[in-house]
């Protein structure tokens, strides 16, 4: 048994995080959460605004293959995404089995319940989840699960890696 390691918890976090949240964004591309009008001002933006953040900032935008991309907004997303595998990196590292169970399935639907059907729609960021269109809990829904899904598996992987080289040292 590897002893833990707060530095693979914070590598095998980063790159899974990095790496599921693209594929929550690419998630978004093919089935998109909300409709254009609602998307006009995402979750991250508001929520930013409501904590004192200007709108100039918010939707601040950089240029990509004549894109206008909201960085700001990106790096809302992936400081969540990188957050929560860290903290799901922790939790296979100790071994914490009843809540990595599934591949983190069910942690990543715990996820999208807590912050878009509870947390974040008490603090008004998104509607009530009656309000919300059954398109967005689909979306949200599935895309927590393949998040999450992606978390495991990359978060796995490199933690095996860099167990194997401190065994090896």
């Amino acid at each position: 048994m590897t002893k833990f390691s707060w530095k693979n918890v914070l590598i095998a976090g980063t790159a899974a995080g990095v790496i599921s949240g693209l594929v929550k964004l690419g998630w978004e591309n093919i089935l998109p959460p909300r409709t254009p009008e609602r998307n006009k001002t995402n979750p991250p933006q508001k929520l930013l605004e409501q904590m004192g953040v200007p709108a100039k900032l918010t939707h601040a935008t950089y240029t990509y293959s004549g894109e206008k991309l909201p960085w700001v907004s990106y790096l809302v997303h992936f400081g969540f995404s990188i957050s929560f595998a860290t903290a799901y990196a922790a939790l296979l590292e100790k071994k914490v089995k009843w809540l990595t169970v599934d591949q983190g399935v069910p942690f990543g639907l715990a996820v999208w319940i807590a912050f878009h059907l509870v947390i974040m729609p008490l603090m008004k960021t998104v509607p009530s989840p009656k309000d919300q269109p059954l398109e967005e809990h689909i979306s949200e829904a599935l895309g927590h699960i393949a998040w999450m899904w992606t978390n495991n598996e990359i978060a796995e992987i490199v933690l095996k890696q860099l167990g194997q080289r401190k065994k090896e040292r």
